[in-house]
């Protein structure tokens, strides 16, 4: 049997640690981005939350909402599905990120694999 081991290409000191560092740069992105839609998606959750009575009580009432920096006036039946819709496509995008983020930390521990990186706690 053929032997499946993949060659490493030889990297300098200095392309280790550029490599080494933009990995920890991107994976800290796609955290920061994956909180502040969490962020955003329990905002969503809690003035559902909010409308969701005030639907049951008066579907008609109104209501305000900011779209692209305009503050437009609706009625809480129109507003509530649209946040719905919004919060669902929310955590869509961050299903998407958390498997980006699962994804790029597998190539980076392969790559600390490959070049025999171990991280070293300076205490």
């Amino acid at each position: 049997m053929a032997s499946t081991k993949k060659k490493v290409i030889p990297l300098s000191d200095q392309e280790i640690q550029t490599k080494y560092t933009q990995f920890q740069s991107d994976l800290q992105a796609v955290a920061s981005k994956i909180g502040e839609l969490e962020a955003e998606a329990d905002e969503h959750s809690l003035v559902l939350n909010t409308l969701t009575e005030a639907l049951q009580d008066d579907p008609d009432r109104k209501c305000f909402r900011l779209i692209g920096g305009v503050l437009v006036e609706r009625t809480v039946k129109d507003v509530v599905p649209a946040l719905q819709t919004n919060r669902n496509g929310i955590r869509t995008a961050v299903q998407g990120l958390a498997n980006q983020y699962e994804t790029k930390e597998k190539e980076f521990d392969t790559f600390k694999q490959d070049y025999k990186i171990r991280v070293v706690d300076r205490e």
